[in-house]
């Protein structure tokens, strides 16, 4: 490559550009003199030139003041002016720091003195709504939305010519190799040269392979998160605005995108894979070439090592400046997460984002096999993944002397296998780590062969052996090197640097030894035997399967990721799912969730499982229920007898007889039916806020608008509703939510009054769907027997928070010291066996032969009905009910310290381990922080934890987990909740403080 001569300001030849020495209140003469504005100005700090945020009396922001280095001149100076408003003119929607003009056009523009020499001074268009910077975590969504901008900005730009442009920047990254060279000496740490160095010769040698054929256009050179600004009207941080032209310049167009990368990186909980919804959202906008993409990540490091060298360099020639000094911290964490993974995996990551990527190699037939005299019927297939059965009973999970796979694969081989293999670019969940913030690295790149008898291996091919020791050979094969690891004690036969012919033997192994086999690039990076999801098309491409080599299959490519569209297509979409772009989940273990991918999760939604996914104590009962019997209950049999009495027995008088469903939809359903049919009175009284279920009746008395937001205006005729008597964010708060019962109350007197009094009366005891919040002490004592009085019965709906979930209480209504007479009860019934019951007097009951007789082919059927006994039984022998008074005091404890410390929560509710937590805005106004909690859900997935909304305005974490959650799992939970409500703190905006108002 070569390097352009200069027309204008030449770094090499000025060297630094001090920012000029302009104090506030000089800046703010210079507004009233030269411009006429009288106004306060406000430092906002620069590398190179002085900007001021000048402010009304009132405190109105009205401009910018830009004060530019006395080292540009006019012409470049006109060029940033142009190129802001022809992005403007471009993208209306986008909003530019462009000069302001007077009515005839003309800029705001003056000449003004400084100790530096006159400098020009402007007037800008100031942009409301702050910048990205700052340490924020960005989302998904934020990082697309930059790599969006960039790529607008870079077709604005791409036709633009002006000889202001022809610059020599110590940005412009066609001069990166020269920057680092002339200020590498300013940085003093010895360790941090060397890396430095390192990493800038590297990464300028990737990207000479390409230079010469990078297009070359006008660029912004700096759009940040320092410059790109976010929209006002986002609650969340996404950029509409851009700010600072001052390094506008003609540079490599993929320049622009590598710069929008590198800012990403510094920030919380960022690491290169991160980048990557930028880089596809720029390409859609304006896409790369393969030569770009080839470059992107090396102008990354590059740019990476030019703001290490160049921030030591400014503090050093401009020591009073504050901002300079502020951002050396994170300008070596750019560079530490820059090369944190080699720039050939980046690569490969980012053209296999692109769809750029090349398929990988593979090996040849004509070789020898690498075990001698190996049959290919020999080997047996381990299979380590999330779906195979031996990972059955949390094997994934213990802990051994051995590892898991030396485990399964020595009892295969005493079996009398001669050989067990595992799979090449095959997620392992037996290297999963449970209650970890970073995947673990899980994607095999080579393969591992266990052998019964003692064996020789040999060359496959001819070649040289690169690297011999013990327990360790390496050797060229083909196209790739083949790397052979085996126990220490074993030593290869011939030396490094032998040429080996094809069966050439290379060492003897003992009976029982381990090899790990690995084929990769003679000349990329040493490549770890397991790695990261995120990163694993990136290392794969260094490498080729070589199961080949052992006789086997090769694995070929992974399974394209489109089951979701899949699903789409046939499953109806209403049917959502978690997440927009949700992990696969294939097993569960207690309260762990395990993608394919190898991740483990915790789950603090699953109140469908609460003995916890997978126990075996509910499968063997199914499972060998299965093998005997599973009819419908008309017919005869023990196990539908045992459990009703079993269920009977756990609820007072005169709640006895029992009707075994399906659902919880079916429940509440058949509840109301029963109901009406034993009042003769057809109308229902529901509250609002509520969920339960989806059947016509269910359906009808769910007034939740989070689960249908016409709710309350599509609710038939003969449904009626009360105040949701929510304590903390509803009409009547604290105290004063004493006044729901009397309301409530009027109504149902009202509705009789006027010939309608209700036959039922539904509610959840204790409101689980808003969140977990209890309600007003004595207001289910007042509703019912308001109810009762005008003829009506009382519907207790349990679904979610009954069967001990509440931990001092069994049933809610307990809480509320009262006795509905129909209660409704699903979801813990079966450990995620489809169960459900409603449970009356046999007065009631008896009722229903008015209406017909009553049937559900499964509910109550011999499997059924073995599932809710081995849950009781569970329940009982476990004392999970007493595990969640005990772990859910622990939880809500620590949330409550978290509250403190986190302005957002506005409450704790909750019982046992039903809890919510409240995310507010405001703790006076209680606005809710719905795109927060929200975004926060999304991080919880990232960092391991899976967590999700509830409530009317979806601003509220729901928190049931499986009963059998234990305090390791809290404490993480509580740390992960912690970790993300910091690294998601609005920077800058200020969320209003107040005392933490009492939950449920």
């Amino acid at each position: 490559m070569t390097h352009h001569q200069p027309r204008t300001v030449d770094f090499f030849t000025r060297g630094a550009l001090a920012a000029p020495q302009v104090t506030p209140e000089q800046a703010r003469r210079i507004a009233a003199e030269s411009f006429g504005i009288a106004a306060r100005a406000e430092s906002l700090g620069s590398q190179q030139d002085a900007n001021f945020l000048l402010r009304l009396d009132d405190g109105t922001p009205t401009a910018v003041l830009k004060i530019a280095n006395p080292a540009f001149g006019a012409t470049e100076i006109d060029a940033q002016d142009t190129a802001a408003d022809l992005i403007a003119a471009a993208h209306r929607d986008l909003r530019l720091a462009t000069v302001l003009r007077t009515p005839d056009g003309a800029p705001q523009t003056a000449t003004v003195h400084t100790d530096d020499g006159p400098a020009t001074a402007r007037l800008l268009r100031y942009l409301h709504g702050g910048t990205l910077s700052g340490p924020r975590h960005l989302s998904p969504r934020t990082v697309a939305a930059m790599g969006r901008v960039a790529g607008r900005v870079s077709t604005a730009l791409r036709t633009f010519r002006h000889p202001g442009l022809e610059r020599v920047l110590q940005w412009d990254l066609r001069y990166a190799d020269r920057v680092v060279d002339l200020l590498l000496e300013h940085l003093p740490e010895a360790a941090r040269r060397t890396a430095v160095l390192a990493a800038t010769a590297e990464a300028w040698t990737e990207v000479g392979k390409v230079g010469d054929r990078l297009p070359r256009q006008a660029v912004h050179l700096d759009l940040t998160d320092d410059n790109l600004v976010r929209s006002p009207d986002s609650r969340l941080p996404l950029p509409d605005g851009i700010i600072d032209f001052g390094d506008v310049t003609a540079s490599w167009a993929v320049g622009e995108l590598a710069i929008t990368l590198s800012s990403i990186l510094h920030h919380d909980g960022m690491e290169p894979h991160h980048v990557l919804p930028a880089v596809r959202a720029f390409h859609e906008v304006r896409p790369l070439s393969a030569e770009e993409a080839a470059a992107l990540w090396p102008l990354t490091v590059l740019r990476a090592a030019t703001l290490v060298v160049s921030g030591r360099h400014q503090a050093a020639v401009d020591a009073d400046n504050a901002y300079v000094r502020a951002n050396l911290d994170r300008e070596w964490r750019i560079f530490e997460q820059a090369t944190a993974v080699p720039c050939a995996v980046m690569t490969n990551l980012i053209n296999e984002t692109l769809g750029l990527a090349e398929h990988r190699a593979l090996v040849s037939p004509q070789v020898k096999p690498l075990v001698a005299g190996a049959a290919p019927d020999d080997v047996v297939i381990l299979d380590l993944s999330t779906e195979a059965d031996t990972m059955d009973h949390g094997a994934w999970m213990e802990e051994s002397t051995q590892s898991t796979p030396d485990r399964l694969a020595a009892s295969l081989l005493a079996q009398g296998t001669a050989a067990v293999a595992t799979r090449y670019a095959r997620p392992r969940l037996s290297a999963a780590k449970a209650l970890s913030h970073t995947s673990p690295a899980t994607i095999a790149t080579g393969v591992d062969l266990w052998l019964r008898r003692p064996t020789a291996l040999q060359a496959p091919c001819d070649g040289e052996l690169l690297h011999a020791a013990p327990g360790h050979a390496v050797l060229t094969c083909r196209a790739h090197v083949l790397h052979l690891t085996f126990p220490d004690a074993v030593r290869p036969g011939p030396p490094a640097g032998t040429s080996i012919r094809a069966g050439d033997q290379l060492v003897s192994l003992p009976a029982g030894a381990h090899v790990h086999i690995s084929l990769q690039q003679p000349d990329g990076p040493a490549v770890p035997a397991l790695v990261r999801p995120e990163y694993a098309a990136g290392w794969l491409a260094l490498t080729a399967d070589p199961s080949p080599l052992i006789g086997t299959s090769a694995t070929g490519a992974r399974p394209q990721p489109d089951l979701l569209a899949r699903r789409d297509a046939t499953f109806a979409t209403v049917q959502e799912h978690y997440y927009d772009d949700p992990p696969r989940i294939e097993r569960g273990w207690r309260h762990h969730l395990l993608s394919t991918d190898g991740r483990a999760y915790l789950d603090m939604v699953n109140n469908v499982t609460p003995l916890g996914h997978a126990h075996p104590r509910v499968e063997q009962a199914l499972s060998r229920q299965l093998r005997r019997l599973n009819t419908n209950s008309r017919f005869h049999y023990a196990s539908v007898v045992e459990f009703t009495e079993r269920l009977a027995a756990l609820l007072p008088d005169p709640l006895d007889t029992v009707f075994l469903v399906n659902s919880g939809s079916e429940a509440v359903d058949l509840a109301i039916r029963l109901a009406v049919g034993a009042t003769g009175h057809p109308d229902v009284l529901a509250l609002r806020e509520a969920y339960h279920g989806w059947t016509y009746a269910s359906d009808a008395v769910s007034t939740s608008v989070a689960d249908n937001p016409n709710a309350l205006a599509t609710r038939p005729s003969w449904v009626h509703t009360v105040d949701s008597p929510n304590s903390y964010r509803g009409r009547h708060r604290g105290e004063k939510a004493s006044a729901y019962a009397p309301e409530a109350v009027q109504v149902i007197d009202d509705l009789a009054a006027a010939g309608r009094p209700p036959g039922a009366f539904i509610s959840e005891p204790y409101y689980g769907n808003a969140g977990g919040v209890a309600l007003p002490d004595g207001y289910l004592d007042q509703v019912y027997k308001a109810v009762r009085r005008h003829g009506g019965l009382t519907v207790a709906d349990e679904i979610q928070v009954g069967y001990g979930r509440l931990g001092t209480w069994f049933w809610g209504f307990e809480q509320q010291q009262v006795v509905p007479d129909i209660v409704c009860v699903a979801k813990a019934m079966g450990n995620g066996h489809p169960l459900g019951a409603v449970i009356t007097s046999e007065a009631v009951a008896a009722r229903y032969r008015d209406q017909g007789y009553f049937f559900s082919s499964t509910g109550g059927s011999p499997v059924s009905s073995i599932a809710g006994l081995t849950v009781l039984d569970t329940l009982r022998d476990e004392d999970l009910q007493g595990n969640a008074v005990r772990n859910g005091a622990r939880l809500k404890s620590r949330l409550r310290t978290l509250a403190h410390r986190h302005q957002i929560i506005g409450a704790v509710h909750g019982s046992g381990l039903y809890l919510g937590v409240e995310l507010v805005r405001d703790r006076a106004t209680l606005e809710p922080a719905t795109e927060e909690t929200g975004e926060l859900c999304d991080r919880m997935l990232e960092l391991g934890v899976i967590v999700q909304p509830t409530g009317d305005h979806l601003n509220i974490l729901k928190i049931k987990p499986p009963l059998c959650i234990d305090s390791t799992a809290v404490d993480f939970f509580t740390e992960t909740l912690d970790r993300a409500l910091t690294e998601l703190g609005e920077d800058g905006v200020a969320y209003r403080c107040g005392p933490v108002r009492p939950g449920g």
